[in-house]
């Protein structure tokens, strides 16, 4: 492993000149990869894999939207393309991709075809850390393994393809072959990884609850909020509280952070956005910190797994999901969006 200073922290992380595709393909050139579940990582994964040049089926249910997506995506049925049990019976390596709710109600199943040698994958570490809620034990003869990239699978492909990568985390949690981590890293690199960071399956699904619940997801839409319906309750224009709140924000500013850094972008802003944005952060963030670890103690807990599972079991849940987006979808701000991105130069 590359030993790489983050700051004053100096961490290990694998990356492809040190653990390359070729070498990759080594370690899997007996396994069958088998991919159960085609939904949000299960594609991007599959697929570069394949274009990799790993030997990879897939289980999926037969009528779903998701297997008619498979074979428009190339997987052919009987071949490549099977249901969720074949396709466990038949890999040796079963990559467990359904959601968290799919992996509960299928565990029986799965782990009637994990015979000993086999490997058992994850890209997000609930059942196996939940496993008190989840009921997901896996067999002791089997390794236990993690790859989970750092974005969704949609963006996994499209980097993918576009001949860069999505850094991953990786884990072991079980080595009952002594090949564990051999083959942890060697799916990693296959799936497309950038690099790959080393955690466990309690940090993975910590780190990613609270990531998803903060600055990825629930923080942002809340911060997005804010500032609008502020700008909007003092006279400016839809147009105007979107461009200022979102537009510039993902179309300029966000992607100068990318490239490099938030201190980059701050010296390529004028002088007076630089002096407010210096003089607001801190308060922004001893506002915002007490709520970061409320969320942090609720994930560590296990409160937020207990309210996905109990959410997801509800016969009405997919309706009153529909209900919840809808209000987002909705609502002005994102309407104003939708305007807004039709009248980009692209879209003309």
């Amino acid at each position: 492993m590359a030993k790489i200073k983050f700051g004053t922290v100096e961490e290990e992380v694998v990356t492809r000149e040190e653990f390359p595709l070729a070498k990759a393909q080594e370690v899997l050139k007996d396994e069958v990869i088998a991919v159960l579940g085609y939904g949000v990582q299960g594609p991007g994964q599959a697929l570069n894999l394949k274009d990799n040049g790993f030997h990879v089926i897939v289980g999926q249910r037969k009528g779903s939207k998701s297997w008619d997506k498979a074979v428009a995506d190339g997987w052919v049925p009987g071949e490549t393309l099977f249901e969720l049990e074949e396709a466990a019976e038949k890999g040796s390596i079963l990559q467990y991709l359904l959601s968290d709710a799919g992996q509960i109600a299928k565990w029986e199943m799965v782990k009637k075809h994990l015979k000993p040698g086999k490997a058992l994958y994850f890209s997000h570490g609930f059942g196996v850390t939940f496993s008190d809620q989840t009921g997901i034990i896996p067999p002791k003869d089997v390794d236990v393994i993690l790859v989970a990239p750092k974005g969704s699978g949609t963006s996994l492909r499209r980097l993918f393809v576009a001949g860069s990568g999505l850094n991953s985390s990786f884990a072991v949690h079980q080595d009952a072959t002594g090949k564990a981590r051999e083959r942890c890293i060697a799916l990693g690199i296959g799936v497309g990884s950038g690099y790959l960071f080393e955690t466990d399956f309690r940090k993975e699904v910590y780190s990613d609850l609270t990531g998803e619940r903060g600055s990825l997801m629930g923080a942002i839409q809340g911060l997005f909020a804010a500032q609008y319906e502020i700008l909007r309750a003092k006279g400016h224009s839809p147009s105007e509280a979107f461009n200022e709140t979102v537009e510039e924000a993902t179309q300029s500013l966000y992607p100068l952070v990318a490239e490099n850094g938030m201190d980059w972008m701050y010296a390529n802003c004028s002088t007076t956005a630089q002096r407010g944005a210096l003089d607001w952060w801190k308060k922004f963030r001893d506002a915002v910190k007490p709520v970061f670890e409320e969320l942090y103690e609720s994930v560590e807990s296990g409160q937020e797994t207990r309210l996905t599972i109990e959410a997801n079991e509800k016969s009405d849940y997919r309706a009153e999901l529909e209900k919840e987006l809808n209000e987002l979808r909705n609502s002005e701000m994102w309407q104003a969006g939708a305007a807004v991105r039709k009248l980009r130069p692209e879209n003309n």
